[in-house]
């Protein structure tokens, strides 16, 4: 069974083609800048060989037609037909309260993404954009399935996900906890249990989804009781651009001394804080490391300022749980990100951990394994996440019972 997986933005449109019957890739790529006049697709074709080609694509109707085209291409396509393709999986990131696992497209699934689309204004617009364009260029008797970024996290019980902020905002808005990066936290877990030779029913684990875009998660008997990230993406610790959770009255603070609407300051704190404004020198975690090792203080200090706060996350969803079996660090710097795995771990030697600083070194640019020393308290392991074949699998699992 062959299974695309579709991931959409505002102006983007991520593809996967994977047969799940062996989970392997056969095809993926990139559709950039949808809507303007430099669009263009990038895939790598069977041989490794990368393409990239400028195509008209003004929305994503045009974008579906490039993958189309480049999937069934004859020189580097991987089917000669789309009938070949037997059903698509869409990453959506908001399914709210209503989606506690992944559900088949039909018109009450899309109205509900439609209805949260205010929480997720950003996401949940382009995704429904990327199911009609699918809907377009497939047909209506390919099945569509739809995987929630906030599925994984509805297990937290209320005390975990409500604010103390009037009740009435909850009832009245949804104003809660939802959480992120869910499929990729569910992954991990799941291959952490694996790993350890164990039932993730028996485990109380701390995954921790280290990007541009970071949360951490707890995760007890194989159900979450808490997460990092809140209402929106913007919660728990500092990231790439985003603040993280913050004194409220610093909202309203510089609201009053910049004279801003709260359009400007959504951008203050979503796209120009987190370790781009500490640092003043990039976003891009690799450009922060250079500065910091070329004596830039800010840079240092962004970097002490994150790896504190992963620490105290760690240290309280220890708490939470009652103890802790395993420590998970993944995405682009949970995996590549040495100094960081190090520095966050040296301050849970509270707890008996203890990690092999020399193998930590080794294990970037797709090496993963075991960073923990045998006679550490807890286990400490690097995994590289794969939200793309939890997509597959799912609508694996839902069209069979078609």
């Amino acid at each position: 069974m062959k299974i695309l997986v579709i991931n959409a933005g505002s102006s983007s449109l991520k593809y996967q083609l994977i047969d799940a019957e062996n989970e392997t890739v056969l095809a993926k790529g990139n559709c950039e800048r949808i809507g303007t006049d430099g669009a263009f697709i990038g895939f790598k074709t069977p041989n490794g060989k990368k393409i990239e080609r400028k195509t008209q694509m003004l929305n994503h109707t045009q974008a579906f037609e490039a993958v189309k085209a480049a999937l069934t291409d004859s020189e580097y396509g991987v089917v000669s037909d789309l009938s070949e393709i037997s059903a698509v999986g869409h990453r959506i990131v908001q399914g709210g309260s209503y989606f506690d696992k992944s559900v088949l497209v039909n018109n009450d699934v899309l109205n509900k993404i439609k209805e949260l689309a205010p929480l997720a204004p950003l996401h949940n617009p382009a995704a429904l954009q990327g199911i009609e364009a699918c809907t377009k260029v497939f047909g209506t008797k390919t099945p569509q399935v739809t995987v929630f970024d906030t599925a994984f996290h509805q297990t937290m019980p209320e005390k975990a996900y409500m604010y103390a902020i009037p009740y009435k905002y909850y009832e009245k808005y949804g104003i809660r906890k939802y959480g992120f990066h869910g499929t990729s936290h569910r992954y991990v877990t799941d291959k952490m249990a694996e790993l350890m030779g164990k039932k993730k029913e028996e485990l109380k684990l701390i995954t921790c989804h280290i990007g541009n875009g970071s949360s951490i998660s707890a995760v007890k008997n194989g159900k979450v009781i808490d997460t990092t990230m809140g209402l929106t993406p913007l919660g728990g610790f500092m990231m790439g651009t985003r603040s993280g959770s913050l004194d409220p009255s610093v909202v309203t603070f510089i609201a009053e001394k910049q004279c801003l609407s709260p359009d400007e300051l959504s951008d203050i704190l979503n796209k120009e804080s987190g370790l781009l404004g500490i640092s003043g020198v990039s976003s891009d975690d690799r450009d922060i490391l250079e500065a910091e090792r070329n004596g830039n203080r800010r840079a240092h200090l962004a970097h002490e300022m994150l790896y504190y706060q992963i620490a105290q996350y760690i240290g309280s969803y220890y708490v939470t749980l009652g103890g802790c079996d395993g420590i998970v660090f993944t995405a682009g710097l949970g995996e590549n990100q040495a100094q960081l795995r190090e520095k966050v771990c040296e301050y849970l030697t509270c707890f008996g951990v203890k990690i092999n600083k020399e193998f930590n070194e080794k294990a970037t640019l797709g090496v993963t394994g075991t960073i923990s020393t045998e006679d550490s308290a807890i286990r400490v392991e690097v995994i590289a996440t794969d939200e793309e074949m939890v997509i597959a699998r799912d609508t694996k699992a839902i069209v069979e019972t078609l």
